[in-house]
């Protein structure tokens, strides 16, 4: 079976509009998260959002495809691009490339502007009783699917091979690199693009999960706090991560850096709950990745946990990887970057692995911030500062509503 290794990063997010920007803010335990500056949220009760800070997509798209495409896709094709300028590739060597992108809400930021304007409730929108239909884009459909993100990433950089876009709640990233990865050991011959990308900073999804009781009601900066006593839901946020996945002998035949290998990946269903998820289905998809892997938990040194700030998730996680590692589950450092970057959705899982990668390759794992009051049922080992630390294996989590669960296992290049 083919071995499979990340050999480029891309992406925007809440911490900086690249992959290197995002890594060291994260490492520093900088917040990203910050008061909306989308829309009003003066008759909200949840005023505060992980939102990109001077990304400028004119750097990849022309005014007129960012006219026709939401920003979900602005954010994946710069995110795409950057990965392939890591990789060491030109154009003309993807042509046989293949790309697989996850989203939970694709375009629903654009898809809510246009039916406010078709309403005429949008300012300057205009009065639309008679229910025709001309203010509506003709773009309006490819614009906001989620399929679009891979399909445009594959035309902006010539990519003629396998395309896929995956939309699995919160674990639509983690899915699409572990869906690409077992895509190349069956013996798929070129790279593939994969991850997350997401654009819901919109006052329907503000709204729509703030109804759930899912979101935070802090208003500052801290609002995101996981595995603290009192947490009280998670802050939304938007972004992109790409990475390149290569066969490992094709990518040392032409000398690519390589970042780490992907060894293992679990993909699982609680088939319990739409909203609440389960501990005994996020531990089968842990021990899933850990065994495909052919570890055991004693070799794993660093997760990189899910842990969104809601006061079941947090809990029912930690029980997953008490279940899921016994008596180690006390020793094995555990943090959760979602308390700087707020929660990218589908974007997070990707950006969360790429930050493994880089925890392995340095040897670093980064904070937990905002994590104060430790909550009893949350008694493990969460890192609340930089910490340092050889990391041969490691695993990154990510589940979702529907009881959707992904996991994948990480080894470092060199080990």
């Amino acid at each position: 079976m083919n071995r499979v290794v990340v050999t480029g990063i891309g992406a925007v997010s809440p911490l900086g509009n690249s992959f290197h920007d995002s890594w060291n803010a994260v490492k520093n335990g900088s917040s990203g998260i910050k008061t909306v500056t989308r829309f009003d949220t003066k008759n909200l009760r949840w005023k505060v959002a992980g939102e990109l800070k001077g990304f400028d997509p004119g750097e990849y798209l022309s005014r007129k495809e960012m006219s026709r495409l939401d920003a979900f896709i602005h954010y994946a094709v710069a995110a795409a691009v950057m990965a392939a300028k890591d990789a060491g590739f030109l154009s003309e060597h993807l042509s046989c490339a293949g790309v697989i992108i996850g989203s939970s809400r694709g375009g629903i930021g654009t898809l809510e502007k246009a039916i406010l304007k078709n309403q005429g409730t949008e300012p300057g929108g205009g009065n639309n009783l008679s229910g025709n239909s001309r203010r509506v884009s003709a773009y309006l459909m490819p614009a906001t699917t989620v399929s679009m993100a891979s399909s445009y990433i594959a035309q902006k950089l010539g990519m003629r091979g396998y395309c896929l876009g995956i939309s699995n709640a919160c674990a639509s990233g983690t899915n699409a690199i572990g869906e690409a990865c077992r895509l190349i050991r069956s013996g798929y011959r070129y790279p593939v693009f994969c991850g997350g990308a997401e654009a819901p900073v919109c006052r329907i999804c503000f709204e729509g999960y703030g109804a759930s009781g899912a979101l935070s009601k802090v208003c500052d900066a801290t609002a995101s706090r996981p595995f603290d006593g009192t947490r009280d839901g998670f802050v939304l946020a938007e972004g992109a991560c790409v990475l390149t996945l290569e066969e490992y002998n094709s990518a040392k035949k032409r000398g690519a850096r390589i970042y780490g290998e992907i060894t293992g990946y679990g993909n699982t269903s609680d088939a319990f709950h739409q909203t609440l998820p389960a501990a005994e289905g996020e531990a089968r998809a842990i021990c899933a990745a850990i065994e495909e892997a052919h570890l055991n938990p004693d070799d794993i040194g660093f997760i990189n946990a899910h842990g969104t700030s809601t006061p079941t998730g947090d809990k029912t996680e930690s029980e997953a990887i008490k279940i899921s590692f016994g008596s180690k589950a006390y020793h094995v450092p555990v943090t959760s970057v979602k308390s700087m970057t707020g929660h990218m959705l589908a974007a997070s899982g990707a950006l969360e692995a790429a930050f493994t990668l880089k925890s392995i390759e340095e040897g670093i794992i980064p904070p937990t911030i905002n994590l104060i009051q430790r909550d009893p049922a949350c008694d493990l080992d969460y890192v609340t500062a930089t910490r340092k630390s050889e990391i041969p294996f490691a695993l990154s989590h990510s589940f979702g509503f529907g009881g959707v669960n992904a996991v994948l296992a990480f080894k470092s290049a060199g080990a």
